[in-house]
Formats: structure tokens, sequence, C-alpha cells
């Protein structure tokens, strides 16, 4: 199976190839110009693999949360592509991705939601998936849930923003963490193709963005 990945949902714009062989990634850190960076990844990643569209058996594309204008980039391009050359694809949440490239067994998401708020979920690694068993929420750091037991790894730029509330919130329930790892078109891609070893299924207009909160902006109060 060979799949295009792609994902803006966090400070990095990324596109990855995937297959059996391996997976191949551009990827830039940068909040802004999403838009004028995405397609061209897509067409450098595909010279250099010397391979078309046509080519393609699929695309996955990270549907958040993240980023609002982000997310609407990536649904919009990943369903362009996908409806003119008639590929399936396949949506997968960022904070999934994220828990995925840990390589971790328990793992806590927190990202920066912005608006002194987190995106926060927890997942446990069974086989070839990561299986959300908390989540995903918005929230403030101070009311993240609490995971069950001890072992689990904290994950995400929240962990950074936020580091003194989450260590206090969640104790010696959370031994190491990875302050510094967002979701990414590879993670996505390695995800997708684990949990779809047949093949994607959906139609392209399938791809929702998955906001998670539906409060963009602070009140005048509220500030």
């Amino acid at each position: 199976m060979k799949i295009l990945a792609l994902d803006c949902t966090s400070d990095c714009c990324s596109a990855a190839l995937a297959d059996p062989a391996g997976i191949r990634q551009r990827i830039e850190r940068t909040t802004r110009h999403h838009s004028d960076l995405l397609l061209p990844m897509v067409r450098e990643l595909l010279a250099e693999a010397q391979w078309t569209l046509g080519d393609l058996d699929g695309i996955a594309a990270a549907m958040g949360p993240g980023s609002f204008t982000s997310l609407r980039i990536v649904a919009s391009v990943a369903q362009g592509l996908a409806f003119g050359a008639g590929l399936p694809v396949a949506a997968v949440g960022s904070l999934d991705a994220i828990a995925w490239g840990s390589g971790a067994s328990r793992v806590v998401v927190c990202t920066d939601a912005r608006m002194q708020e987190v995106y926060a979920a927890g997942f446990e690694r069974r086989a070839s998936d990561v299986v959300a068993v908390q989540g995903p929420v918005v929230c403030a750091p101070e009311d993240v849930f609490l995971p069950e037991g001890a072992g689990w790894t904290g994950v995400g730029d929240g962990f950074a923003r936020y580091a003194d509330v989450l260590a206090g919130r969640f104790g010696d329930r959370v031994g190491a963490v990875l302050p510094n790892l967002a979701s990414e078109a590879g993670f996505v891609a390695s995800l997708a193709m684990a949990r779809f070893p047949e093949g994607f299924r959906e139609a392209p207009d399938t791809l929702v963005p998955r906001y998670v909160r539906d409060k963009v902006a602070l009140t005048m109060a509220e500030r």
C-alpha cells in the first residue's frame, strides 16, 4: 500500500509518503503559511519518490483537534487531491498520532489549545493501535482528567507550557514526559497503515475536522 499523509494540526506543517518499505517526510515548524507550504511539500515528495497521485492507494489526514484554520486547510487539500485522483481516505486524530509516535504503552497527551486550555486524551497501546481511554477534551490544565494508576507517559507541548500545573495535577501517575513531541504526517501515515492494513475505504467527503472546542475567542470580560 502506498499512501500520502497530511498534518497541520500542531505548530508543524508536514506531508509524508509511506509504503511498506518506509516513510519519507517533509516538515516545517511554523504557525502560519500552511496553505502555502502543504502542496509544494506533496509535489516534492512525489517527485522524489517518482510517484504520481495515481500511484497512491489512499490519503490519510490528521483531523484534529488543533488549529481551526489549519484543520480546514488539511481537510480541503486532502479532499481535493483524493477527489481528483479517485482515492479513498482515512481520518486520524491528531492526539492519536502523537500517542502513537511516542511509542509508549500508556500515554496522556496534552497539547496547547490556547486560551489557557489544553486538548487532552489518554491512550493505551493495544496490538497495532492506540485506543483512547479518556477524552479527547478541551479544558484548563488544572482540570485535566486523572488517569488510573501509575506508569503513564506525558506527551505534547501542553507539558511544556503548563509544566508545573500538570506535574502537580498528575503527581507520580505520569513518569516520563516528552514535551516536544507533536503530531506530524509521518505518525499519521504509520498509524493509518497500522489501523487499515487492507486499505482505506472512506470517501473524501468524510474528512471532517474534529474541533473538540466550539469556542474560538475570549470575550472582552474574559480577557
